[in-house]
């Protein structure tokens, strides 16, 4: 038997406002807007405890995934700015700046 309303948008028969624009989500890490992508990112991971999640581009998830351990991550929490002191991050983040949204690139393997 057919569902009668999507799985994903039970809503969607109902009349939304015509012409008005979605709020705009901003990437955690570099402040960009996200596109159709978003990655919800822990900060802390969860391994460590972490519950909250904020969205980022999946390049900019990567590139945290590829220059922090757990344990670092942990250390900076929510503190995007302790991040940002990274030079490799700040590198990053001054190059993407300029990209579009749904810009992708491979990012170099884990440091170990």
């Amino acid at each position: 038997m057919a569902r009668k309303h999507s799985k994903r948008d039970p809503y969607g028969d109902l009349d939304r406002e015509e012409g008005v624009p979605e709020p705009e989500v901003l990437c955690w890490l570099c402040g960009r807007p996200t596109a159709k992508n978003i990655i919800w990112h822990h900060p802390v991971p969860k391994s460590r405890g972490g519950r909250d999640v904020v969205p980022m581009h999946p390049i900019c998830q990567q590139t945290l995934i590829t220059n922090f351990t757990n344990s670092e991550l942990q250390r900076h929490g929510m503190d995007v700015d302790g991040l940002l002191a990274n030079p490799t991050v700040r590198k990053f983040v001054d190059w993407v700046a300029n990209k579009d949204p749904d810009f992708t690139a491979t990012i170099a393997k884990k440091k170990r």
